[in-house]
C-alpha cells in the first residue's frame, strides 16, 4: 500500500514539473480535458479511458523518473537463460528502473520528457505497464505489483485533476523554469515542487470538494 502511493505521488510531481517547463505538452493535456471532460464538472475514473494522453503523461514520468533505482528482488527458482544471459539457481536478480526506461538504444532521446512517444495510435489505449520491460512501473508478469491497477488509477486521477483544476506556471520572480535536478540520495526531485496555480474553473466545481 505505502508503494501503492509514493510511486503515483513521485511520478506526478515529476509529470506536472516536466510539463510547466514544456507549455505545449502542459496545453495539450488541457485540451483533452477540456474535450473529454468539460470544465462543469470533474474528472472522475469513469473518464480515464478516454484520456491517452494524460495516461502517456504519468507513463513518461515513470519512465524517466521512477521512485527507486531498482525493482524488488526476485530469486530465480532454476537454471535459465534471459536475453542471451546464464542465470543460475537461487541468484538473487534487481532489474535497474533507470537503465531501462533511460536506454538509449531502446528510447529515442531518453532524457527528454516526450509523453507523445506512448501513443502508437488514436485507437490503441495507454497503458502504464510495459510487458516487453523497456521500463518499469509496477512490474509484470505473475509476480508483478498486485497494486498495479490501484496505483494506476491513483496516478492518472490525481495528474488529470491537478491540470484540469488549474493553470501552472513557475513561481513569479524565479528565472522561469522548475529545476529539475534529481536528488542526490534518490530519483527525487531535488526540492519539492513549487508552482504558481490559477483556478481554471468555475468556482461552484470546486465546492464538490468541500
Amino acid at each position: 500500500m505505502l508503494a501503492a502511493v509514493d510511486n503515483p505521488s513521485n511520478a506526478v510531481e515529476w509529470a506536472l514539473a516536466e510539463m510547466i517547463n514544456q507549455p505545449d505538452i502542459l496545453d495539450r493535456a488541457c485540451k483533452e480535458l477540456d474535450q473529454v471532460v468539460g470544465r462543469n464538472r470533474l474528472v472522475d475514473e469513469s473518464d480515464l479511458y478516454r484520456l491517452n494522453y494524460i495516461k502517456a503523461c504519468v507513463k513518461e514520468a515513470f519512465r524517466l523518473h521512477p521512485i527507486a533505482a531498482f525493482n524488488l528482488p526476485h530469486v530465480s527458482m532454476k537454471e535459465t537463460t534471459v536475453g542471451g544471459y546464464f542465470i543460475p539457481k537461487n541468484s538473487h536478480l534487481l532489474l535497474s528502473r533507470r537503465g531501462l526506461g533511460r536506454n538509449p538504444r531502446i528510447w529515442e532521446d531518453p532524457l527528454v520528457y516526450k509523453p507523445k512517444r506512448h501513443i502508437v495510435n488514436k485507437d490503441s489505449e495507454v497503458v502504464l505497464m510495459d510487458h516487453d520491460l523497456r521500463m518499469i512501473s509496477f512490474s509484470t508478469g505473475r509476480r508483478g505489483c498486485p497494486a498495479v491497477l490501484l496505483g494506476s488509477t491513483m496516478a492518472t486521477i490525481l495528474l488529470a485533476r491537478l491540470i484540469q483544476g488549474f493553470s501552472w506556471n513557475p513561481p513569479p520572480n524565479t528565472p522561469g523554469k522548475i529545476d529539475l535536478a534529481e536528488s542526490e540520495g534518490d530519483l527525487q526531485l531535488n526540492k519539492p515542487l513549487i508552482a504558481y496555480a490559477i483556478p481554471r474553473l468555475e468556482p461552484h466545481v470546486y465546492k464538490k470538494l468541500m
